[in-house]
């Protein structure tokens, strides 16, 4: 087996692309999801991200030829990142993965906190958790928007964000996670539908949605949070399904947003944190946490 650097190129990034769909399809209930064309853009797109930016943290397993493993990591500002790993099912149980884990976190040497979404395989919980990893069982909230609960909300407003604002994401960020997205947030501007952001005298906030899907949020406060996350399911199109992800205990405000708006409740894997706690007033990003 060779491990090497992925290289920056549309092939390699449809390669990990289709690794990443062999190996959690079978994870997934029910009929297997078939991506949206955009969901395959972006996926591609992330990739060259991460490898124009990261190059030490994206790494390939190949067997004989054939690619057949990667893991995706990023660190920004002193957090370090897994944002995707993934081996492909014949070749699992073979100790790859924990030889590309293991490549990718010294993409983190030195870094005093880190983060991770972890699926509900249990060789996957197990292996991040050898690692010093914390597991927080995480919640996901789906459904169409009861559209009579929602209301109108006469203070906080909450406006289109642009990039002109990006200082002001990296500086929430630094508050609520100890680490800005910095160039994260310009791909994320790039391919989402909307930004949403509040900045007043009560404090900072924004949120990314994406067709139904609420990508990340980050706030100065719960009350906030819950504000922005109330915007972004109202703004979610008529009859498409909305969704919430990486919810742990600790960000009860998003359950009671996602219950009180008709979603339903259900268990989704873990958040994998590092030298920190669930941020309170935040939403992860599965992409970039």
């Amino acid at each position: 087996m060779i491990l090497r650097q992925l290289h920056d190129s549309n092939a390699e990034a449809e390669t990990v692309r289709e690794i990443a769909l062999a190996a959690f399809s079978p994870l997934s209930p029910g009929p297997a999801h078939r991506p949206t064309e955009a969901e395959n853009v972006f996926h591609r797109a992330r990739t060259r991200h991460l490898v124009a930016h990261d190059p030490q943290g994206c790494w390939l397993a190949v067997v004989d030829g054939r690619p057949v493993g990667f893991a995706l990591s990023l660190r920004r500002e002193g957090v370090w990142v897994l944002a995707l790993t993934a081996v492909l099912p014949d070749f699992q149980g073979k100790g790859i993965g924990r030889l590309l884990l293991d490549r990718a976190a010294g993409h983190g040497r030195g870094c005093l906190r880190g983060m991770m979404t972890v699926s509900t395989d249990p060789a996957a919980a197990r292996r991040y958790r050898r690692a010093g990893f914390s597991l927080y069982p995480a919640m996901r909230l789906t459904g169409e928007i009861d559209r009579s609960a929602l209301r109108e909300v006469g203070e906080l407003p909450v406006h289109r964000g642009t990039e002109r604002q990006l200082d002001l994401l990296d500086s929430i960020d630094r508050r609520v996670r100890g680490a800005a997205h910095g160039v994260d947030h310009r791909l994320m501007l790039a391919h989402y539908d909307e930004l949403l952001v509040v900045d007043t005298l009560a404090g900072s906030g924004y949120c990314y949605r994406d067709g139904g899907t609420v990508k990340l949020l980050a706030a100065t406060s719960r009350r906030l949070a819950a504000r922005l996350l109330r915007e972004a399911l109202a703004r979610v199109p008529q009859g498409a399904r909305a969704k919430v992800e990486h919810a742990t205990a600790e960000q009860e405000w998003a359950v009671d947003v996602g219950l009180d708006l008709g979603l339903t409740l259900e268990n989704a894997g873990y958040l994998a944190l590092r030298g920190m706690r669930p941020p309170t007033a935040y939403l992860p990003s599965g992409a970039f946490l």
